[in-house]
C-alpha cells in the first residue's frame, strides 16, 4: 500500500503525541503515520523559553513537519502548573533547575486528559532509551508510567523493541516488528529514518529550556530565594541582561545590546524605576524593588559602569519613575567592587 492509499483507508486508532518539533519526537509520529494510525501532536510551552508570540515551543517550531506530513499539532500552555514543579519538583532537579522527571510526568498527565476527553486510543513519545541521563533511563521510564497510570497506553516508538510491548502493539493495532530499538546518545539510525521518511529540516539535539542554562538557573534560583510571589513578568525579566543583588528586596537588570535593551523595556512595569546614562552610549537599566537613596546610586554607578563613558571620572545617569524623573552625577563602579553585587 502506498501513502496515498494509506491515507485514503479507514485509520486503524488515533494516538496522542508528545512533539517538541524535534527529531525524535517527529520519526514517532511518523512512524504511527506510515501504520495509518492518526496522530494529534500537543506542543507544550512554558515559560522557560517558550515564546506565545510565534509558532515555536521549547523544542523548535512544530508547524512545518506537521504541514507537511498531514498531522494536527495543538499548543498547550503549561502555566503556573509548570512554575509549581520548577519551584519544588517531587523527584528533584537535574543539574541546574530543570525538573525533568517532573515535566515529563505533567505533560503526560495532560496528555493522558486530551486521550481521555478526545477518545483517543494511546500515547506516544520520542523518548529514546539512555539518551537522557536524568529522564530517560529505564528506572526513569518505568516510574513515569506509574506515576501517570498509563501502563499499556503509553508507546515509545524509537525504543519499544527494547521496552514490554503496549495495548496497541498486543491487539495489533500497531505493528511492532515495524517500530525500533534504538538506544544510547547517537543519532545515526534517527538520521537513517529521517532520510527514509523524507523529513530533511529539523534541529541539532539541543534543549531550548532555559532551566538547563547554568546562567539562568543562577538567576530564578536567586528570584525564588528572594521573591515570595512570583510573576510571569518577574520570569520574563529573567531571560534578559545582567543580573545582579543589591539587597534582599533589590535587583538590577542592565542590558548588553540593543536586542537586550528592547527585550528589558518590553518587561518594564511602572513600579520599575528606569536607568540610563546620559550622553554616552548607555544600556537600559531597571531597578526592581527597594529605590533607596542607596540603591539607586549603586544603581546609576553599575549603569555608568556598563555605558561607554565608563572610563571619565563622572557620568551623569538619569533615573525616570512614571512621571518622576531625577539625575544622578556619580563615578562608574570598578569591576572589583562590582563583584559583590553580580549573580554569577
Amino acid at each position: 500500500m502506498n501513502d496515498t492509499d494509506s491515507n485514503k483507508a479507514p485509520k486503524k486508532g488515533h494516538a496522542i503525541a508528545l512533539f517538541s518539533g524535534g527529531l525524535d519526537s517527529a520519526l514517532a509520529i511518523l512512524m504511527m503515520l506510515r501504520q495509518n494510525i492518526e496522530v494529534t501532536a500537543l506542543t507544550f510551552m512554558t515559560h522557560f523559553g517558550c515564546d506565545l508570540g510565534d509558532r515555536s515551543s521549547c523544542g523548535s517550531n512544530p508547524y512545518p513537519a506537521a504541514e507537511k506530513f498531514g498531522f494536527n499539532v495543538k499548543l498547550m500552555h503549561l502555566g503556573q502548573k509548570f512554575v509549581d514543579i520548577v519551584k519544588n519538583p517531587r523527584f528533584g532537579h537535574g543539574k541546574n533547575m530543570n525538573p525533568c522527571t517532573d515535566c515529563r510526568i505533567l505533560m503526560l498527565n495532560e496528555a493522558k486528559e486530551f486521550m481521555e476527553m478526545s477518545g483517543a486510543d494511546f500515547i506516544i513519545t520520542g523518548e529514546v532509551m539512555g539518551q537522557r541521563p536524568m529522564s530517560q533511563v529505564k528506572d526513569k521510564l518505568n516510574l513515569v508510567v506509574k506515576q501517570t497510570g498509563l501502563k499499556g497506553k503509553l508507546l515509545r516508538p524509537l525504543s519499544a523493541q527494547l521496552l514490554p510491548p503496549t495495548e496497541p502493539e498486543l491487539s495489533g493495532m500497531v505493528d511492532r516488528d515495524k517500530l525500533e530499538g534504538i538506544s544510547g546518545r547517537g543519532r545515526k539510525r534517527q538520521m537513517e529514518l529521517a532520510a527514509e521518511y523524507g523529513l530533511e529540516d529539523y534541529p541539532s539535539p539541543a534543549s531550548g529550556c532555559l532551566l538547563t542554562d547554568a546562567g539562568y538557573s543562577l538567576r530564578l534560583r536567586d528570584l525564588l530565594a528572594h521573591t515570595d510571589i512570583i510573576t510571569f513578568d518577574d520570569l520574563n525579566l529573567l531571560r534578559a541582561g545582567r543580573h545582579f543583588r543589591l539587597d534582599a528586596n533589590t535587583k538590577l537588570v542592565v542590558g548588553r545590546d540593543e536586542a537586550d535593551n528592547n527585550a528589558i523595556l518590553a518587561c518594564k512595569k511602572p513600579h520599575h524605576h528606569h536607568l540610563e546614562a546620559l550622553g554616552v552610549g548607555s544600556p537600559v537599566t531597571l531597578l526592581v524593588g527597594d529605590a533607596s537613596h542607596t540603591n539607586l546610586t549603586l544603581a546609576a554607578r553599575i549603569t555608568a559602569r556598563y555605558s561607554s563613558g565608563k572610563k571619565n571620572p563622572v557620568v551623569e545617569v538619569t533615573i525616570v519613575n512614571g512621571d518622576s524623573n531625577q539625575a544622578l552625577t556619580v563615578t562608574p563602579m570598578t569591576d572589583t567592587d562590582l563583584e559583590c553585587f553580580r549573580l554569577k
